[in-house]
């Protein structure tokens, strides 16, 4: 039987990760300090056992967002990464940092005393593409300079100037 194994990282490539194994109760999470670590209307988590996450290229910095809970984060970029309780043996990657989030689908919605009201009228906004016209050369100036990392394990990031 194989096993699921599931990488992700920063968005500067700094820190890559892997999990091996299920990644269990993907939910979003509207409490106000997933709010204010994720820089947005919620974050996204889903979890596994902590011997299950594997480090396989730098380590993240940790912020105590409260007495039981840190949050890591890469230092170089700021992406945040992880959530864990002290004395859990359970941690959450971000499930926008996987490289291949659709993999977790979240089953619930946490922490909805702080939801923002609006948030039920997302999908009735009009949708658009990607429009980069502000710029020049549009879309494509931001393609040819992506310093993303890309979302699949590399063994050099970043890569070497020719």
């Amino acid at each position: 039987m194989s096993r699921e194994v599931h990488s992700g990282g920063c968005q500067c490539g700094a820190i890559r990760y892997k999990v091996a194994g299920e990644l269990g109760y993907p939910h979003i999470c509207h409490c106000r300090m997933c709010q204010k670590a994720g820089g947005n209307f919620f974050m996204a988590l889903a979890g596994t056992r902590a011997e299950n996450l594997l480090m396989m290229r730098g380590e993240p910095r940790w912020f105590r967002s409260s007495d039981p809970c840190g949050r890591g984060f890469c230092d170089n970029c700021g992406t945040p990464l992880l959530f864990r309780t002290v004395g859990s043996p359970y941690i959450s990657v971000t499930i926008g940092s996987l490289d291949k989030p659709e993999a977790a689908v979240p089953v619930s919605q946490d922490g909805v005393e702080s939801r923002l009201s609006y948030f039920d009228k997302f999908f009735s906004l009009p949708e658009n593409p990607t429009d980069r016209s502000d710029l020049a050369d549009g879309n494509a100036v931001i393609s040819a300079s992506n310093h993303q990392h890309p979302d699949h394990d590399t063994v050099v990031w970043p890569p070497k100037k020719d």
